[in-house]
C-alpha cells in the first residue's frame, strides 16, 4: 500500500508542482475542519442560534469564493483562450450547469442522511436503513465537501496562484465553523463525543482527495480550466442553494443564518481582493 501510494506521489505531484500546492491547500482545509470539532471534545455547548449562525457564515464565504475565485476567473480564462465575451460566458454557464447536475445526481443516487431532514437518495429505504446510520451521515458530509476539494485544486491547477491561495484560506476560514457543526450535529443525533469528534475531523479528508482529482483533472490542458473553474462552481452552488441555506432556516433562526451569510460573504470578498 506504501509502496502504491509512493509511486503515485512520484507520478502525479513531483512532475507537476501545482498538484503539490492542491494537495497542501487541502491539507489546510482539511485541518481547519478538524480544528472546528475541538470544542466538542473538551464538552463545550453550541446553541441552535449560534449553530445557524456559523451555517449562514460559510454559506456566505462558499458564495463569494464561487463569484470571485472560480466565475470570474473561469470568464477570464476562456477569453484568454480566445472565446469573445458570448462564448465565454455560455462555456462558464455550461459548466456551472452540469458541475450543479452532478451534485443533484449523486444526491439523488448516493443513500445519505442529514442531520435535520433524515434520510435522502434514491434507493429503497430497506436499503438505506440497511446501511450503519454513521455511514449515512458520512455519506452526507463526504458529497457537501467534496465541491470544496475540486474548487481547490482546480484553482491550483490556473494560473493565479495567488487568488488561488486567498480560495484555499476563505475555504479553510469557513472550514473551521463547519467542521464545529459537524460535530456538534452528530453530538445531537446521539453520538459519542469522541465518534462525533472523529467523524467531524475526518470528514475534511474528501478535501485533498477532490483537490488532488481536480490538479490532476484541469492540469491535462489549459483549455479545460475555464470548464473546470465552472464545474467547481456549480457543485459549490448546489452545496449552497440545496444543502446549507436551508440547514440554516430550519430552526427559525433566518435572521442570524442572512446575517451570517452576509458577513461571511463580505470577508471573503476582501481576502480575495485583498490576495488577488
Amino acid at each position: 500500500m506504501l509502496v502504491a501510494c509512493w509511486s503515485l506521489w512520484q507520478r502525479l505531484v513531483v512532475p507537476d508542482p501545482r498538484v503539490g500546492q492542491a494537495l497542501l491547500g487541502g491539507l489546510v482545509a482539511a485541518g481547519a475542519t478538524a480544528l472546528g470539532t475541538l470544542p466538542v471534545l473538551l464538552a463545550q455547548q453550541v446553541s441552535d442560534r449560534a449553530r445557524d449562525a456559523m451555517l449562514g457564515f460559510g454559506a456566505g464565504v462558499m458564495l463569494a469564493a464561487c463569484a470571485f475565485s472560480l466565475v470570474v476567473p473561469g470568464l477570464a480564462a476562456a477569453e484568454s483562450l480566445g472565446a469573445g465575451p458570448w462564448r465565454a460566458g455560455s462555456t462558464v454557464g455550461a459548466g456551472i450547469l452540469i458541475g450543479a447536475a452532478l451534485l443533484h445526481a449523486l444526491d439523488r443516487w448516493l443513500p445519505h442522511e442529514h442531520f435535520i431532514k433524515g434520510p435522502e437518495g434514491s434507493t429503497t429505504r430497506a436499503h438505506a436503513m440497511a446501511l450503519k446510520r454513521t455511514w449515512l451521515f458520512v455519506f452526507a458530509i463526504a458529497l457537501h465537501n467534496l465541491p470544496e476539494g475540486l474548487a481547490i485544486g482546480v484553482a491550483y491547477a490556473g494560473t493565479d496562484p495567488v487568488g488561488a491561495s486567498a480560495l484555499a484560506t476563505g475555504i479553510a476560514i469557513q472550514d473551521v465553523p463547519e467542521g464545529l457543526v459537524i460535530a456538534v450535529a452528530l453530538r445531537s443525533a446521539g453520538y459519542s463525543r469522541g465518534l462525533a469528534v472523529g467523524l467531524g475531523a475526518a470528514s475534511g479528508l474528501v478535501e485533498p482527495v477532490g483537490a488532488v482529482l481536480g490538479a490532476v483533472v484541469v492540469g491535462m490542458s489549459a483549455g479545460l480550466l475555464p470548464w473546470g473553474l465552472a464545474f467547481a462552481a456549480g457543485a459549490m452552488l448546489w452545496v449552497i442553494s440545496h444543502e446549507i441555506i436551508p440547514e440554516s432556516h430550519r430552526q427559525g433562526h433566518e435572521r442570524l443564518a442572512t446575517g451570517g451569510l452576509m458577513l461571511g460573504f463580505v470577508l471573503m470578498m476582501i481576502l480575495d481582493t485583498a490576495l488577488g
